[in-house]
Parts: C-alpha cells; structure tokens; sequence
C-alpha cells in the first residue's frame, strides 16, 4: 500500500512539479492519507532513502520542512546504497525516481530516467533477478547510430579530424590500405575518399583499400556496396573488405587477427598503411585492467603503420568502485544531454530516439560495467608505451573542426580545446571525446 500511495504522490508531482506550493500540496497529502508510520517512511524515502527497521515510530517532525530531493541526489544516494548492497533500499529509491523521472521533460529529467533503468538493471543482475530482454531490434539501434551522426557534432569531429591525420601521412603515397576498426555503416569514409579524389590527378589517382572489422557481417557488405559505389562516381580504384570480429570474443579475435599480420590482413608489398581507431580501443577494456589493450597496440605497431588515429569519449567509466564510476558517468552523459537540449528543439523525435536507444545503451552498459572508457592520458600513456609518439594535428585540421561546429552545431556551448597536440570536443567546460594522431617511433 506504501509502494502504491508514494507513487502516486510522484505521479502528482509530474503534474504539478512548477506549481511553487507543491511542497505545501505534498506534505499535505502524505499527512492525511498515511498513517503515522506510513508518513514516516514515505518522508524517510524522500529524504533520506535508508533502510528502515520494523517497529520504528514517526519521532522526526522536522521532515515536514525538507523540501524533495532532486533526481541527481536521488540517483547518486542510489548509487552509494548499492555501493554499500544495501539493496532494498536501493530498490525503494529506484521506485521513487522511476514514479518522478520522465523521457519528456527538460534535461534533468531526461537523463534521470535513463539512469533510473540502468540501476533497475544493475539491481536485477546484482540479486540474481531475469532482467527485460531488450526491447530496441538492431535496426533501431543502427537508426539511431545515423540519427546520432546527423544531430550531434560528436562522430564527425572524430571523422573529420581523424581523416585529416590520413590524409597528410599519406600524401604522396600511391597505394593506401586503411585498417578501420568497428566500421559499422563506414560513414567516415565518403568524406575520405572525396579529398583524395578532389588531390589527386584525375588520369592516374592512387588505390585506395580499406579493411573494416565489425559484428554484423549483413552491415559491412552493405557498408562495402555504398562505399565501392561512392568510389566509382568519383574515379577511384578502391577495395573493401569485411573482417567479421563477433561481439563476445572482440579483444581475442583482434588481437588474433592482428597478430597475423600481413596474412590476416592481406597485407602487400609496397602499400601504405594506416590505422584508424574510432571510439574503438574502449571496446577492449575488460575488468582485468588493460592486458587486452596493451596487446592491441603492440600489434598494431608492429605492422609499421604510417600512422595510428585515435578517437575516444573523455571520460573515466573503469573505476572498481561502482559509487564513482556512476558519479563519472551521470556527469559525463549529463553534458551530452545538455548539449542535446541546447542544440534540437524539446518536440525533436530524433533526439529522443538517440537518448533512448543510443545513449540509454550506452549509460546502461556503464552502469553494469559491461562498458568502460578511459580519459586521454591513459591512451596516451599506452601508445607510449607500445612504442608510438604524439602527431601533433595540423592547423588545418583544427579550422575545419571549427568550421564544421560553426556551420552545423551553432549552439554556442561547444568548445574545442587543443592539449598536447591533439583535440577535444567538449560542452561548455566538460571534455567529452579527444582525438589524436600517432607515429611509430
């Protein structure tokens, strides 16, 4: 009956949320609809979400004063319960934000409710409960992957500045084989293959092969026609091929493959070789630290590539202790909202579509710790590490990322900032991706 009547109190509250009584219209109703024990808890849950032991009597009136906790106190009190496995308690605070929280309000309500269903889910996996099955196909998600290129500067930053690196490493060069890991749909290169065209001699342009790994077979060979489709309306002799690195065994299989080298990859004498790692390296990141990673990048620098393109989120999603790595995530993707919200109008379906497909997957895979991602110094100190040393990107690079921001994404909240010789894209004074360009040593 509790559970019921302080959810419909939440539900009230979506109402009347910028009613400025609310309060005064809140403390009214649990007073008179609850019992003297039941006022105890449901202010208990509002305030403090503890665990309450039975036979506990009302002997705080002081709550009548408190104003309701906001969603962000709530998620991270949340947090810190299932830190301490404190998890009924956990699972009354998961009932109060989901009754408050809303896919369709401002902001905060928005990433509230995104993080409100991981921590369903993280519960669910943590009591050993069947979870939902999920509900989004893989063309949803792959919509959703196209939505996020088109509304958000995020991807192609990343393409755009990674594929200015390529292009002044290779220039000259005659026979170019790109490796390309997790292609997906390949938007990265159309743009690519473009420049080379509109730089090169019409009568003799150079070979272009790409080589570009992802999960799903369907979408690569779909991914090869559209781009060897794109390259003959622009002359250009080009290559693709698809290298299938199921889901389940990622980092093995890759690292597999790229220890074979030259066999693995078709490699041939006399090409020109460079690597691009597109918001791929934190795909290799698993809960026994960075083994996998730093096999990776040893790899890759063996093969001698020309150059070695980097693009990450900016954020720091490894930590063991769940209680920051949720306080990281929520201010991360607390700025990739806000920067949504500054940048499409509030009726955008689009927006929408990305934030529960794209992002509420990804917020939930953080919240389980399925996903991790790591802030530039520890890429940067493992590519020193496997023997590369920092390109700085050129300054043509950084006007076209500027340019690119100011046609496209208006929104004045954007930020580029140049550190070390590479490049982060951030909202207002959050970094939120970095890019970066790499040599052998």
């Amino acid at each position: 009956m509790l559970s019921f009547q302080v959810s419909f109190i939440c539900r009230c509250y979506i109402k009347v949320r910028k009613c400025k009584h609310f309060v005064l219209f809140l403390l009214f109703f649990i007073t008179y609809s609850f019992s003297s024990r039941q006022f105890y808890l449901a202010t208990e849950m509002l305030s403090s979400l503890k665990s309450h032991e039975e036979g506990e009597e009302d002997s705080h009136p002081h709550h009548l004063h408190h104003h309701p906790p906001s969603p962000r106190y709530l998620l991270l009190r949340c947090a810190e319960l299932i830190h301490r496995a404190d998890h009924p308690a956990a699972r009354r605070a998961v009932s109060l934000l989901s009754a408050t929280t809303s896919p369709f309000g401002d902001s905060a309500d928005r990433i509230a409710h995104q993080f409100t269903l991981a921590l369903s889910l993280r519960l669910d996996r943590v009591s050993l409960l069947p979870s939902p099955s999920p509900t989004e196909s893989s063309d949803a998600t792959q919509s959703s992957y196209l939505s996020l290129n088109q509304i958000t500067p995020f991807l192609r930053f990343a393409h755009l500045t990674a594929n200015q690196a390529i292009l002044e490493a290779i220039e000259g060069h005659r026979h170019i084989h790109i490796l390309d890991f997790d292609t997906s749909h390949g938007l990265q290169w159309p743009p690519f293959l473009q420049a080379i065209a509109e730089r090169s001699d019409p009568s003799d342009p150079p070979s272009i092969r790409i080589t570009g790994t992802g999960s799903d077979l369907s979408v690569l060979r779909r991914t090869a026609l559209r781009l060897h489709s794109f390259a003959a309306s622009l002359h250009l002799p080009f290559q693709f091929h698809p290298l299938l690195v199921p889901p389940s065994t990622a980092a093995s299989a890759t690292n597999t493959d790229i220890s074979g080298g030259a066999t693995a990859f078709h490699l041939r004498p006399g090409e020109t070789l460079a690597v691009n790692c597109v918001l791929f390296l934190n795909n290799l990141l698993k809960s026994d630290g960075f083994r996998d990673a730093h096999a990776f990048l040893r790899s890759v620098r063996a093969l001698n590539p020309v150059v070695v393109t980097l693009a990450e989120r900016e954020a720091s999603h490894s930590s063991p202790m769940f209680k920051e790595r949720f306080a990281e995530a929520l201010e991360h993707y607390t700025a990739v909202f806000e920067s949504l919200e500054a940048t499409l109008p509030p009726t955008s379906g689009e927006r929408m579509t990305v934030e529960r497909v794209w992002f509420g997957r990804e917020i939930a895979g953080v919240v389980s710790g399925d996903d991790k991602h790591e802030r530039f110094e520890r890429w940067e100190e493992m590519m020193k590490a496997a023997g590369f040393v920092p390109v700085p990107l050129s300054a043509f690079a950084l006007s076209q990322a500027r340019l690119l921001l100011r046609l496209h994404y208006p929104a004045e909240g954007y930020r580029l900032q140049v550190v070390r010789g590479s490049c982060f894209l951030g909202w207002k004074s959050k970094p939120l991706f970095s890019v970066s360009s790499w040599h052998c040593n």
